[in-house]
């Protein structure tokens, strides 16, 4: 249960602001088909986060010395930092408009999401939990939290949500997890 409410919470927080929601946005207000949007954006981030937390598993497998330790902590560190830089807006093309909201959320959030945040985070969950199946459900249901209600809501929601403040809530959480997992190996 630990492995899925840290994966939920991590993600939800360090989601609110990215370039995923402005996505969301983008797609409700090109589409206007919120289930289809909302079911690619839940097939794109179970594909991607499970590619992900099944490499962080099995990479977590090389990293169970003392020296793994401290590599999984500071990425958790590195990640929380990086929170703090907020994400520069990418704004997708309408070329692949004529496939329909589901096709086009699909794609577009599995693209959007390589090499992000979210990405390096679920890698880095995976092989602190070795548990890729929780790991990718506690994920996906972070995402989803954060972008369901942009999807429903839109502008109106995002003028509300304090991104700074969010950012800063989801960098210290990554970076209290990177220092709990020195100090719970330093105790065993």
């Amino acid at each position: 249960m630990d492995a899925f409410l840290t994966s939920v919470f991590t993600v939800a927080l360090a989601e609110i602001g990215d370039k995923t929601q402005l996505l969301s946005l983008f797609l409700i207000a090109r589409f206007n088909k919120p289930w289809s949007i909302i079911s690619g954006i839940c097939v794109a981030t179970l594909a991607n986060h499970a590619a992900s937390a099944g490499a962080g598993a099995w990479l977590g497998q090389f990293l169970q010395s003392e020296a793994g330790r401290w590599i999984i902590s500071g990425s958790f560190i590195a990640v929380g930092l990086w929170l703090l830089i907020p994400d520069k807006e990418d704004t997708p093309t309408s070329r692949w408009d004529g496939y329909g909201a589901f096709l086009v959320s699909t794609i577009l959030f599995f693209l959007a999401e390589i090499g992000d945040k979210t990405q390096i985070a679920t890698v880095l969950l995976g092989a602190h939990f070795s548990l890729p199946v929780i790991v990718t459900l506690g994920t996906t249901v972070g995402m989803l939290l954060a972008n369901v209600p942009v999807v429903f809501l839109g502008a109106a929601l995002m003028r509300h949500i304090p991104f700074r403040t969010a950012r800063i809530v989801a960098a210290v959480v990554f970076i209290a997890t990177g220092i709990y997992t020195l100090w719970a190996g330093s105790v065993q």
